[in-house]
């Protein structure tokens, strides 16, 4: 027996995987356009549901004034405050803002209007589920106790606060912008009733200003009014303690200032002076006494005293005439010599100078001597003399720290008082200024149409829920796709090479999208007789024959293309088609090939081997007599067994049904099935086998060591991928002698929206001129043979 093992996939390129690219427009609009449905679906559901809406909703009216919070209209009235930051100014109008929200100002509104008796306002039209509320709450008020009956008092005073409740609740306060407006509005089915209430808090916000300043006004002036009185006794007590103090302890003043303390500060002073002049006289007594300790030699040359020191002139000439003498001898001594009596005369008159010099010295170091004793002298007497009357005064010191906090609280009491008898007078003079720190800008009008429902916010509104509900569906449908779409799903999950898409063939008397034509033409449809299913079913195995030129045949001569390249040479060929679920039409796709191998003039045998569901066996006109397990248990020749269609000459060996064989694995790995190949071997150029799916059973596995190459069919849109992946990958004998894949069952018309951009799936219809624009005319089915 002839066999290869060829391993075609491993020569096909993967699909490049595009994972790392952040947002693939071209995939994102493919998957919008092929989801189109289910988004149309999501959003008419909500369109639908917003024009219930619209149809049972209330119609609402809304009536809006502006308030300006000016603090600038009090500018007459009272001294303007210090300019305020922005949080504080923030804080002014959110505190506004509560202030028209509270139900203090609600309830004023409702006692002006009277709105406690408004059946509009209380009793307003209610929407559906408002109702359906109405009703379980008086269902349950009939089932519980009763309460009971309140007085006209409380009943109306209920009201009243219904409607002020009713009234917080629809009325909206908002600022506007960055501004210092305030803008009010009040919704309410009647639009006359909301302009009026919406005045009405306008007119009631400005009263309330002007009635809180004018109470506060009146309270702070009645307060300051008993203060005043009080710190005006306590100031005059105190002004009386401080003087009865200063009587009592003879602590007299002058110019604001005690006695004492302005003799002490004239001491101190004198003192001072003192200090200086017995620091100057030592410092000149002191510096003499030195000079004059050294002896008559060294008090010469140290009685170079400036003329600021002293004014002894008798210093300065002897010292003058005592230099001179000096350098007459220097000069004789350096001529004549020391012994010559001019030298001798000079030096004892140079001597004589000296001694005067010395007697000057010491008289003007005891006259110094005596000045610094008088200075001294001085600075005792005046220091003895502060000392006496520090501590005279000491007790009055004393006196003077009680007097100083006699003092200090008198002050402060008549300071505090003059400060409050000024707010006093303020407070007084603003109580007669009735003037609000607030205006209205925009008065309110008459709505002339409703606010809400706002229809076409709500419908744009409803497109947008609809369109988020479409994606969100879409992402669900998507993720849920496990599914072969297109040939690159193939070639990137499995590996192996795509042979192209078969139609759907329909089995009943619907348009059989095998035969559409062009889109711009309606085509001739070509239907079996509904009374009729046998030749129904033979028409199914007749598609390529009927329809030579359409995509069906096309698909199936690239996988005769694809098996005359891969076995180029070799004149017997074993074809099996198989594929992973039953139901993906591989008997009709076995069918189909073999009619084409045979009409194109080839030996071509067909064998259904799928020996538990012989659906190829079911689709012949007559059940025929004997099997393919008759003949391999060598019961019947082989050649007895084969139907050979009259039309295409093909032969076809059934199979017949027999419930009561158990091994059907084990007979086609036998050895009468082996004999049975080798000889149809002989007798054919091709053999096409159609063998059970890979999932359920093992025949298919039995049978592979006699078969060449495999066409692997799956459902498009149908089939999980996983299932194919994982069922390939067990059975490496199979995938590897796998000729292609081909996609059965395709819709045609949803194919190109699964593909992305450049697909070749996209363009399809570029090609619908190379395909018969007119569906073949039905044959008439063969009497004999198949």
């Amino acid at each position: 027996m002839n066999q290869r093992n060829l391993t075609l996939h491993s020569t096909l390129p993967k699909a490049a995987d595009d994972s790392d690219s952040f947002i693939d427009i071209d995939r994102l609009i493919a998957i919008v356009i092929r989801r189109a449905g289910s988004i149309a679906l999501c959003v008419g559901a909500m369109v639908a549901v917003a024009v219930v809406y619209l149809l049972f909703s209330t119609s609402q009216y809304t009536s809006m004034t502006q308030i300006l919070l000016d603090d600038s209209m009090t500018k007459y009235a009272q001294d303007q405050p210090p300019i305020a930051n922005s949080q504080q100014v923030d804080m002014q109008i959110a505190s506004a803002v509560e202030i028209l929200k509270s139900n203090q100002l609600a309830l004023r509104v409702v006692d002006a209007e009277k709105l406690q008796d408004n059946d509009t306002l209380l009793d307003p039209p209610q929407s559906p589920v408002a109702l359906v509320k109405s009703g379980v709450k008086l269902i349950m008020s009939a089932l519980l106790p009763g309460k009971p009956p309140a007085n006209e008092d409380d009943e109306r005073n209920g009201r009243r606060q219904k409607a002020a409740s009713l009234l917080q609740d629809a009325v909206t306060v908002s600022r506007v912008n960055r501004s210092a407006v305030l803008a009010v509005s009040f919704r309410s089915t009647d639009r006359l009733l909301a302009a009026r209430i919406t005045k009405a808090y306008a007119t009631a916000y400005l009263s309330d200003q002007l009635n809180a300043n004018f109470d506060a006004t009146e309270s702070a002036s009645v307060w300051l009014q008993q203060r005043l009185t009080d710190l005006r006794e306590r100031s005059q007590q105190a002004a009386l303690d401080v003087a009865k103090f200063k009587s009592d302890n003879g602590l007299t003043s002058a110019n604001g200032e005690l006695m004492s303390e302005q003799q002490l500060a004239d001491l101190n002073k004198q003192l001072i002076v003192a200090q200086a002049d017995a620091a100057s006289t030592s410092a000149r007594y002191n510096q003499f006494k030195s000079i004059v300790d050294l002896g008559p030699d060294s008090a010469v040359k140290n009685a170079a005293i400036s003329s600021s020191q002293t004014d002894n002139t008798v210093i300065q000439d002897l010292r003058t005439r005592y230099i001179s003498v000096s350098k007459r001898e220097q000069e004789v001594t350096a001529n004549f010599g020391e012994d010559h009596p001019q030298a001798v005369a000079l030096r004892s008159e140079k001597q004589d100078l000296t001694n005067q010099i010395y007697q000057e010295l010491q008289q003007l170091t005891a006259s110094y001597r005596n000045e610094f004793e008088v200075a001294r002298s001085r600075e005792a007497s005046l220091r003895q003399n502060i000392d006496h009357l520090t501590g005279k005064n000491s007790e009055a010191d004393r006196s003077l720290v009680q007097l100083n906090d006699l003092e200090q609280r008198a002050t402060a009491l008549k300071t505090l008082y003059e400060s409050y008898l000024g707010k006093y007078e303020e407070a007084s003079q603003q109580q007669s200024f009735p003037i609000a720190k607030a205006r209205v800008i925009s008065e309110a009008g008459v709505p002339v149409s409703p606010s809400s429902p706002k229809k076409t916010m709500t419908l744009g509104l409803a497109i947008v829920l609809g369109l988020m509900a479409g994606g969100a569906l879409t992402v669900f449908q998507e993720f849920r796709e496990r599914f072969f779409r297109v040939e690159g799903d193939v070639r990137t999950i499995l590996g192996l090479k795509f042979l192209g898409y078969l139609p759907l063939v329909t089995k009943g008397p619907r348009e059989n999208k095998i035969f559409r034509p062009r889109a711009q033409t309606p085509a001739k449809v070509v239907t079996p007789e509904p009374d009729n299913s046998d030749a129904t079913f033979e028409r199914i195995m007749r598609v390529v024959l009927e329809a030579p030129r359409s995509v069906f045949a096309e698909t199936l001569r690239n996988a005769k293309l694809a098996s005359d390249v891969m076995f180029q040479g070799k004149s017997d060929r074993v074809i099996g088609v198989v594929s992973a679920m039953p139901g993906e039409g591989k008997s009709t796709t076995s069918a189909n090939f073999a009619a084409l191998l045979a009409s194109s003039g080839k030996r071509t045998l067909l064998i259904d081997a799928d020996l538990r569901n012989p659906g190829l066996t079911r689709m012949l006109k007559k059940p025929p007599q004997h099997g393919l397990v008759e003949a391999v248990l060598g019961e019947v020749p082989w050649a007895s067994a084969v139907k050979v269609d009259p039309v295409t000459k093909l032969a076809i060996l059934p199979v017949l049904p027999n419930d009561h064989l158990m091994h059907t694995s084990e007979l086609l790995a036998s050895q009468g099935m082996f004999n049975l190949m080798e000889n149809a071997r002989k007798m054919f150029d091709y053999i096409v086998v159609d063998l059970a799916p890979l999932g359920p059973v093992i025949d298919a596995k039995a049978f592979a060591p006699q078969v060449d190459g495999f066409l692997f069919v799956t459902e498009w849109g149908a089939t999980p991928t996983n299932v194919v992946r994982d069922l390939l990958n067990a059975e490496p004998q199979i995938k590897s002698k796998i000729l292609g894949v081909i996609l059965n069952k395709t819709d045609m018309t949803e194919l190109g929206k699964f593909t992305n951009f450049g697909g070749a799936e996209r363009y399809r219809q570029k090609y619908v001129s190379y395909y018969t624009d007119e569906a073949p005319k039905p044959r008439q089915p063969a009497e004999a043979g198949a």
